[in-house]
């Protein structure tokens, strides 16, 4: 029986650009409704050249993006990072910022892989509770998480852009790694 070669690591420099058009595609898909042509946080310039700049020099050692492999094709990433919500510890509770996955490589193991890997990477960086704030009407990154442990905690928020039209609501999911 022949298995895929797939695997997780921490992103290199050179993995910015696979990145980059990743996150784009997955914001227009996900967010397309609430977030208008043109926006600069979906400028692929822009976002290369801050994804390049994280990943050479992240603000805050414990700002990791990992990307899940395929041979040697990112098909997916995850970015963890103290959280900075103001109910929480810096020092304790670490977040998710953002889990992506190729919407034509999902179902085969890429986000289990790469929500271990964050999983393990948080806790060797201390962290013993991680929140995740995902989407009020994304139902499948929903029902995934929860399905790993994960539950609601009773916080939300609106993110509006700069005119104040285009909101997106979301809700908090946290789990304890300690």
């Amino acid at each position: 029986m022949v298995t895929a070669d797939v695997s997780a690591r921490l992103a290199w420099p050179d993995d910015a650009a696979a990145i980059t058009r990743l996150q784009i595609a997955s914001w227009r898909e996900a967010y397309g409704e609430v977030v208008p042509d043109g926006v600069e946080e979906l400028d692929p310039e822009v976002l290369l050249e801050r994804w390049a700049l994280l990943l050479e020099r992240p603000p805050d050692a414990r700002v990791r993006a990992l990307v899940g492999l395929e041979h040697a094709t990112v098909r997916g990433f995850v970015l963890v990072h103290p959280s900075a919500d103001a109910d929480a510890d810096p020092v304790t509770d670490g977040e998710v910022g953002e889990l992506v996955v190729d919407a034509a490589h999902r179902g085969v193991g890429h986000g289990s892989r790469l929500l271990q890997a964050a999983i393990d990477t948080l806790r060797a960086d201390g962290f013993t509770r991680v929140r995740w704030w995902v989407g009020s009407t994304d139902d499948a990154l929903r029902g995934f998480v929860t399905a790993t442990g994960w539950e609601p905690d009773g916080a939300h928020r609106e993110l509006a852009d700069e005119s104040g039209e285009a909101r997106l609501k979301q809700v908090r999911l946290h789990t304890t790694i300690g």
